[in-house]
Parts: C-alpha cells; sequence; structure tokens
C-alpha cells in the first residue's frame, strides 16, 4: 500500500486512496462511470460516485461485490449541484473533480465507514488529529427523522477524535441527496482546518477557504419520492465522497485548491499561450481569477466532450457552451487572448488526468477539433458584443443601474450572448437587468427552444453592418406578398450571408442564408415558425445544371426575408433567378395550427370573458401554444368547454378570409382581437373566421360581428376552419403571475391523441367492471400503459378522476389479499415450528410479499427463541425468491452468521444480498431453484456449526 507524503504527486495520493481500500478492506476498485450518465434522464451530468449504483441502492439491480472503491469524474454545473457561480471567485470550488469513493451495498455500515476514514486520514495521510472536525445530522422535523446519534457516538468510540469537534447540522448540511428524488441519507462530514495557528474549528460550515470539507461519509437509508416523502430502502448502504483536489491540497499543504500539481502544468500552458504573468493566487485579481476559470473549464470541456456530450442550444450542451463562453470572455477580458486558446490547453489536461483517465489520451484530437470550433464561432461576435454590452452598462447607471430586457435580447440574438453570460457580467459590475423583458422580448422573437448563441443565430440575423452592405449593393428589402397566394415563384439572389460577412457564391455544405428579391417564403413572425423547402436553379445549357438550395428555416430580418440551409447541388452566386418551392404539406399543417389558434383565441373570449386577452402564441406544424392574460386558472369544464368551441367552428366549416384595411377602420371592427403591446402598421392586414372582411369595413360597428374570429394578423391561414382536420387542448399551465397558457394539437397527430384517449377511457370502463380482486391487476396494467401515453387535457382530467377511484378499490382489495397471505404465512411457519426437531429451522412459506415473510418469521421465532431460522418464499407472477434469517445469539457464537447464511441462499438462485449477523435478507431471481437455495442453507448451517 503507497502511503502519501507532503511532497507526492497527485497520482500517488489518487493510487493511495483505492489501495487503502483494496488492501485493508477488501474493496472491488472499479472504472469511473462516464461523466454524461446517457442511460440517466434525470441528470444533465455524473454529479457524485454514487450514480453508477443507483440501481443497486434502489434494490433494482446488483453488483458481483458488494465493496467497491473507485475514483469518479464528476460535473456540477446544472441541476440540484451547481458550483458554477463559485468558480474562480474561490479557491475550492469546481465545475468538474474527481470524487474518491468507498461503497457498500448492503454490507457494512456506519461503525466501518467511520472507523476506515479516520484510519486513512489520521494513519496513512498522517494528517494531524487536532485540525479534524466532523459534522453530525441535526435531525429534521418535516422528514419526521431525528439526529444521528449513532453516527455521534460511533465517533467517541471508533475513533480518538476530540469530542469538542463533533458538531449538529441540519438537512441542508448533513443529509445528503442526489436530486429531487432517489436514494438519499444522512451523512458525516469530515473537515479540515488549514488556519496558520490551527484554531479554525468554529469555521466549519461557514464558507471559509481555511476550513474546508474534505470527505463526505454518506449513510444511504431512504429513497425519496417523487411526492418528496421518504420510504426506507431494501437494504442500508455506505456512499463516501472525497475530493481529490481538496485532499491533495492538503496533503500537498497547499492553502488552495489551485497550488498543487493538478492545475499548475495548465496554469504553465495558459502563460505560454498568452504571454500573461504567472498565476500568483490572488483570489480578487481578475488575472488569477482568469486563471482559474479557464483552468477549471477546459478541465471539465476534455472530460465531458471525451465522454460523449457537446456544446449545444439547450440540456447539458446549453451547459457545456455557457461553461466554454464564460473561459473564452475570461480569455479575451483578462489575459488579452486574441485567438482561440481552451483548444491549445486540452493536451496539459490530458497530461494531468490521462493516466487515471486513459480515454482522454485517445478522444484528445476529437476533443481539441470540438472546442476550437465553439471558440471560433464565439470570438467572432464577442468584441462588438462587449462593446454593445459596455454601451448598455453605461446607459444603466445613468437610468438607475437596470440593463434593458430588449438590450439583453440583442446580445443574445445578435451577437450569441446567453441571458445568464449577460446576467453574470451586470452582476460583476453592480447592475441589475430586467429579465422578464428579456423574457418577453425572447418569446416574441422566436421559441426559445431554437438555440441560444448557435451558429444558425449568427446566420438568421442581419446585424446593421449587413444590411448596410445589402443597401450598397442596391437590394431592396424582400417582396414576400405571394406568399399568401401562392407555393412558387421566380427571385433572384441578392444577398449571401454566412452570419459573418455577404459572400458572392454558396459554398455546398455551409450554413447559409440566401436573400431574395422576391420569394413565396413565409419568414418567421407573428408566432408562426418559418417555412422549409427549396431554392432551384435551372439548368442553362451550358456548364451549370440544375442547383438546389436546402431551406431548413426562414426568418426575417429588418424587412429582408433570409432563407437559413444548405446548398445540396450545383452552385449559388449573386443574381442567380430561383424558383421558390416551400413545403406545401407543412405549410398546410403550420395553417391548420395558425387557423386553429385565432378559433381558439375566439372560444377563450367566449367562455372565460373579455379579459382573456392573448399574449402571445407560437404556431408550429401540429401544435400551438397560446398565451393569455387570466386571474386564476381556468375549470376542467371551462377548458372542455374552449375546446368544443374551436371543434365547433370546424363542424360548422366556416370561411376564413384575409384582407388590408386602414388602421382607423380596422380598430373600429366589433370584437376585433390584437395582442396586448404590439404595434400595427397601417393598412394593417385583417383575417376573420366567419365573415368577409369587406363586409367588416363596410360596417364595422355592426354587432354580430362579435361572433366571429377577427384579429389583426400577417399570418398564412387555411380557406376554411374545417380543414384544420382536428383540434385537442394537450396542457393548461401558469406562466407567471396572470398570465396562462394552452398548448393544444392539431390535425392528423391531434385525431391520434384523442382517439387515443377515447380508447383508453374505454378499457378504464372495462376495468371497472371487473371483480374487486381482479381490480389491482388491472389497476397496474392501465397505470404502466398511462405512463406512455399523450392524452389531452380533457381526456387526461378524466382518466386521472376514475383512476383514482379504481386506486381506492385496488387499495381495499390488496389490504384484503395482505391479510390473507399474512394468516396463510403464519400457518406455514406454525407448521415448521411444530415439526421441527433441530435448533436449525430452514423452510418456505407461502408469502405475497416481505411483510408476510417476516410475520411467519416472527412466528416462527415466538415458537423456537434458541433456533436459527431461514424462511423463503416466492411470490406468485414475481419472477423472484425473498429470503430471510435470523440466528440467537449462542448460534451466531458457533459461527453461524445471518448475513453469510442468507447470501448463500441467494446465490443459489441467482441472487445476492446480505446484513447484520443476527438477522439479514436477501433475494434471489430464478423460483424454480428455491428447493436447491434451502437445500444450500441447511447444508451451509450444518457445516458451520458442526
Amino acid at each position: 500500500m503507497n502511503t502519501p507524503t507532503a511532497t507526492q504527486s497527485a497520482a500517488a495520493i489518487r493510487q493511495s486512496f483505492l489501495d487503502f481500500f483494496h488492501d485493508r478492506a477488501a474493496h472491488t476498485i472499479v472504472p469511473s462511470a462516464p461523466v454524461v450518465p446517457h442511460d440517466d434522464p434525470t441528470l444533465l451530468f455524473t454529479n457524485a460516485g454514487m450514480n453508477q449504483f443507483k440501481d443497486v441502492f434502489l434494490g433494482t439491480g446488483t453488483r458481483s461485490y458488494s465493496r467497491a472503491v473507485d475514483t469518479q469524474k464528476c460535473i456540477r454545473a446544472g441541476g440540484k449541484h451547481n458550483d458554477l457561480e463559485d468558480v474562480g471567485r474561490d479557491t475550492y470550488h469546481h465545475t468538474f473533480f474527481e470524487m474518491l469513493g468507498n461503497w457498500s451495498f448492503g454490507d457494512y455500515f456506519k461503525a466501518e465507514a467511520i472507523s476506515w476514514a479516520w484510519e486513512f486520514l489520521t494513519q496513512v495521510c498522517g494528517l494531524p488529529k487536532d485540525r479534524l472536525y466532523v459534522t453530525v445530522f441535526a435531525g429534521d422535523a418535516e422528514d419526521g427523522l431525528g439526529a444521528d446519534e449513532e453516527a455521534a457516538e460511533l465517533w467517541r468510540s471508533h475513533t480518538d477524535i476530540d469530542p469538542t469537534h463533533i458538531s449538529r447540522w441540519d438537512r441542508k448540511d448533513n443529509f445528503w441527496e442526489m436530486g429531487a428524488t432517489g436514494p438519499c441519507g444522512p451523512c458525516s462530514e469530515i473537515h479540515y482546518d488549514s488556519t496558520p495557528d490551527g484554531t479554525g474549528g468554529d469555521l466549519v460550515n461557514r464558507d471559509h477557504p481555511d476550513v474546508i470539507e474534505i470527505w463526505n461519509l454518506v449513510f444511504i437509508q431512504f429513497n425519496r419520492r417523487d411526492d418528496g416523502s421518504l420510504v426506507e430502502l431494501p437494504a442500508r448502504h455506505i456512499d463516501t465522497g472525497m475530493g481529490l483536489e481538496r485532499i491533495v491540497r492538503v496533503m500537498q499543504g497547499a492553502r488552495s485548491n489551485y497550488d498543487t500539481d493538478l492545475w499548475t502544468p495548465i496554469f504553465s500552458a495558459i502563460s505560454a499561450q498568452t504571454g500573461a504573468r504567472p498565476y500568483e493566487g490572488v483570489l480578487d485579481d481578475p488575472i488569477d481569477v482568469a486563471y482559474r476559470v479557464i483552468a477549471d473549464h477546459v478541465r471539465c470541456l476534455t472530460v465531458a466532450i471525451s465522454d460523449g456530450a457537446e456544446p449545444g442550444p439547450d440540456g447539458r450542451g446549453y451547459v457545456l457552451r455557457r461553461i466554454l463562453r464564460r473561459g473564452v470572455r475570461m480569455a479575451r477580458q483578462s489575459l488579452g487572448a486574441e485567438k482561440p486558446l481552451l483548444c491549445d490547453l486540452v493536451p496539459a489536461v490530458v497530461g494531468v488526468l490521462g493516466q487515471a483517465f486513459p480515454d482522454l489520451e485517445a478522444s484528445q484530437s476529437h476533443v481539441t477539433s470540438i472546442i476550437r470550433a465553439e471558440e471560433e464561432a464565439f470570438l467572432r461576435t464577442l468584441d462588438r458584443g462587449l462593446e454593445l454590452f459596455a454601451q448598455a452598462a453605461e446607459e444603466a447607471r445613468q437610468a438607475g443601474g437596470r440593463i434593458s430586457g430588449e438590450q439583453a435580447f440583442q446580445l443574445h440574438d445578435t451577437f450569441g450572448f446567453p441571458i445568464d453570460l449577460t446576467a453574470q457580467m451586470a452582476e460583476e459590475q453592480q447592475l441589475k437587468l430586467d429579465r422578464d423583458g428579456y423574457e418577453s422580448a425572447m418569446d416574441q422573437a422566436r421559441a426559445r427552444s431554437k438555440g441560444e448563441g448557435s451558429e444558425a443565430d449568427l446566420v438568421s440575423t442581419l446585424p446593421p453592418e449587413a444590411i448596410g452592405a445589402l443597401e450598397q449593393l442596391g437590394a431592396r428589402p424582400t417582396d414576400d406578398s405571394p406568399k399568401y397566394h401562392a407555393s412558387m415563384c421566380m427571385g433572384h439572389v441578392k444577398g449571401l450571408w454566412n452570419g459573418h460577412a455577404l459572400v458572392e457564391h454558396a459554398v455546398e455544405g455551409e450554413r447559409i442564408a440566401v436573400i431574395l428579391d422576391r420569394t413565396t417564403f413565409y419568414g418567421e413572425q407573428g408566432g408562426q415558425v418559418g417555412d422549409t423547402g427549396r431554392l432551384v436553379t435551372e439548368a442553362d445549357g451550358s456548364t451549370r445544371g440544375e442547383s438546389i438550395f436546402a431551406v431548413e428555416d426562414t426568418r426575417r430580418s429588418g424587412g429582408w426575408v433570409l432563407h437559413i440551409g444548405h446548398l445540396t447541388e450545383g452552385s449559388l452566386r449573386l443574381g442567380d433567378p430561383v424558383a421558390t418551392r416551400i413545403d406545401t404539406g407543412r405549410r398546410a399543417s403550420v395553417e391548420a395550427s395558425h387557423t386553429a389558434t385565432h378559433a381558439l383565441n375566439r372560444s377563450l373570449r367566449e367562455i372565460l370573458g373579455e379579459g382573456a386577452d392573448q399574449r402571445g402564441s407560437l404556431v408550429a406544424p401540429d401544435r400551438l401554444r397560446f398565451d393569455y392574460a387570466a386571474r386564476s386558472a381556468p375549470t376542467r369544464e371551462q377548458i372542455a368547454a374552449v375546446e368544443d368551441g374551436v371543434r365547433s367552428d370546424m363542424r360548422e366549416d366556416r370561411s376564413v378570409d384575409a384582407a388590408e384595411l386602414p388602421l382607423d377602420v380596422a380598430e373600429r371592427i366589433t370584437g376585433v382581437r390584437a395582442i396586448f403591446g404590439e404595434r400595427y402598421p397601417d393598412p394593417v392586414r385583417v383575417v376573420c373566421i366567419g365573415a368577409a372582411v369587406t363586409d367588416l369595413a363596410g360596417d364595422p360597428e355592426r354587432a354580430e360581428w362579435a361572433t366571429c374570429a377577427t384579429e389583426f394578423c400577417g399570418g398564412t391561414h387555411l380557406a376554411s376552419t374545417a380543414h384544420i382536420g382536428e383540434f385537442i387542448i394537450l396542457q393548461e399551465q401558469g406562466l407567471a403571475a396572470g398570465i396562462r397558457r394552452l398548448t393544444a394539437a392539431t390535425g392528423g397527430e391531434a385525431a391520434e391523441i384523442r382517439t387515443r384517449g377515447e380508447d383508453f377511457i374505454a378499457d378504464i370502463g372495462e376495468a371497472e367492471q371487473c371483480d374487486e380482486a381482479e381490480i389491482p391487476a388491472a389497476l397496474d396494467t392501465l397505470t404502466r400503459r398511462l405512463a406512455e401515453l399523450e392524452l389531452g387535457y380533457v381526456h387526461r382530467r378524466e382518466v386521472d378522476s376514475r383512476l383514482d377511484a379504481l386506486r381506492a378499490i385496488a387499495k381495499s382489495a390488496r389490504k384484503a389479499a395482505a391479510g390473507a397471505a399474512r394468516d396463510t404465512a403464519i400457518e406455514d411457519a406454525r407448521s415448521l415450528a411444530a415439526s421441527s426437531s433441530s435448533n436449525v429451522v430452514v423452510g418456505e412459506v407461502r408469502a405475497s410479499d416481505r411483510d408476510s415473510l417476516l410475520a411467519g418469521m416472527d412466528t416462527l421465532r415466538g415458537a423456537l427463541p434458541e433456533s436459527a431460522c431461514l424462511l423463503a418464499c416466492r411470490p406468485e407472477d414475481s419472477g423472484k425468491v425473498i429470503i430471510a434469517a435470523r440466528v440467537p445469539e449462542a448460534m451466531m457464537a458457533q459461527g453461524l452468521k445471518a448475513g453469510d447464511w442468507v447470501r448463500v441462499a441467494a446465490q443459489a438462485c441467482g441472487g445476492g444480498g446480505g446484513g447484520r449477523p443476527d438477522a439479514a435478507q436477501a433475494g434471489g431471481k430464478e423460483p424454480k431453484k428455491l428447493p436447491e437455495a434451502l437445500a444450500a442453507a441447511a447444508e451451509h448451517a450444518r457445516e458451520v456449526i458442526s
């Protein structure tokens, strides 16, 4: 076993931990899981060593070992555990870090975990005992948990720690949870005092840089359910985590995590690449902050990308993009880096971590290329964005210290600044940010799900300099009036915008925006998504054949329509004539959603009243989203009535008409609707369901127009409401104070969702006719199916209500069945006791679950208190075996241990388990082998006590 000294490397310290638990306590050394938990949708990143063992803690999985030790790659930069904002500001938080951990899966528990931790730190590492402090759980009334007096007593009895160095803390500090749900339990933290005079005991848990937590011993006992309640796990486990960066700091006598050989090679590379002065470790110096941020962030990016993640517009990709851009900004602003830097630091990261994680070496080239591409994309707009932010910050200081939502949105939309990057920069300058204003601007511009700060955003917006260049070329704003009347027209290429410059020709494979003088394509506006389709040039009969440009999105930027996509065939140049061919099927689906949105607006006003004003919308193929003003949530009956109102318009086959009217005339139309806060042109386009717009204009104040759906709208629509096909409301939810949202489906998708709902409700009706004893099984089947179904709002409410009624019946039936099963198990146990002629009883009882089996065990022990008893059952249709054993003290003295005993039986029927010497439980997966398992258990007992 390697023993670290003050001069040992981080690699040696890491290995000494693994060796200690392998050699001293028979732990199996296991490799780190990927930092990207591809098989766990509840996590953005692996944030603790226990993630890869979650199934074991929940009892849904097993391992071939019951003790493990490892170093786990972890990222805490999103979700419940998020250290991103602390990185650089202090000396001990990181986005990526290594978690040294030892594990027990139903084997040892608190006593061993505490003893071995103390032994490793004080005897192997040689840390002074008077500088170590521990914390234990003080209890939590909300969860109904008392103080962890057991852990406190074990620290006093199993170590020689100074008892005054033990303190109690609440759930925030001493109850560990992986996330909002999942395995959890009380914990005991070990803190190290590195103050110069060793008198920092009062600084425990005070976020002081000289008194830090180095090791957390978690006693996994519970599972946190979705409803927030705690339930006992099938077995108790140990989950410990010690940050490698922190123990290396302590062992190498440093005052900061960054003053160790885990970081100095990366700092040296930063200095070499940028020419910046060497790192000096000053906490508030901008250069030293930048060193810490850049080194931390490039480690995080290297590991995450190596394990399969990539920077992107959402989810973990967005977290990585945010990390990368923070690092790039620090490099530019504080270190003066003019070119990509982070990508050139990847080799230094691999040099530090590659020995422990060999995958880093294999993926180094791939990681470098991805980081370089992201840096180059962001650097193209960073300088201009920083100028705009400086201007916004100066204006904010002169106007009360608040950056407007519009300015924040421009930073995002034009220069690729995510909102939290703007917020972070504002905070650094003691400025506030109008976050609500930003959200409003973002929602009106486009759906937020389409990628923040991506290359696509650069292509989809013309900055002022590009607009100026177009005007110098003589290009006029695009005439897109044909979009209302035709699916194809001829236009000419007036501009090719690649996100950075106007170019003369499109390169195959490059994402680019084509600007035409005339088009049928609808650019995203007013909530309606942009068209897709093709731009086609005809062969000229000489050297050029037909060229095809695939339009993947269409946006408006000022008066210009941007056809965004890729050249897939041939070539495309300025001046080329092109035929514009929209995807007519997709356009029809979008128009169905848009016309349905207008019908929804009318129906909502009719049911909820005139106060239900529109606050925003999104119109997409097969789906729509509608935000509206409301003081309270509508009832289920009101939602059903709103939905029926739209479907009534569809059944009546109401005509849809559109035309431009003078604004003053349009505003006088009875019942006309306009989006709150929107400014409209003059003339304005009016769309009406149920009447001709010319009739509205002839007598705008006629009362009967109130029954029509009349709106100011620049979007495209169907000719009739009957063409919507189907409509169903999927969800109703609150967004903010006084604002609510409806989400609905249209067309074929809506028809499928409605049919599924009606079929499912019919199946519930059949279940309601079952005998009471059959209802639990029927309910389980329905519940499993429901988890995979998307239902309409009205159907979902009916399903929930009727299933609740079935659950009450099933609960009663299960209670009756459990009572019968318990009685049967007790009866079988009495028979075993009556027929026993030995002090070892091994047998099978008829039991439906663990509780019934344990009831039989209580009966057997009551009848034979001096006998060792092992009982098993195989619940009908469960496909599993449940095993329990209890051993009296006298027979334990002879060597028979319950934990070993049940393990022998379990292994004989395909399972595993264990527990205390006096009582233990286990499980198997092969019920047919239970006779062999019982025989193996009987033979084991005979051999031990013979």
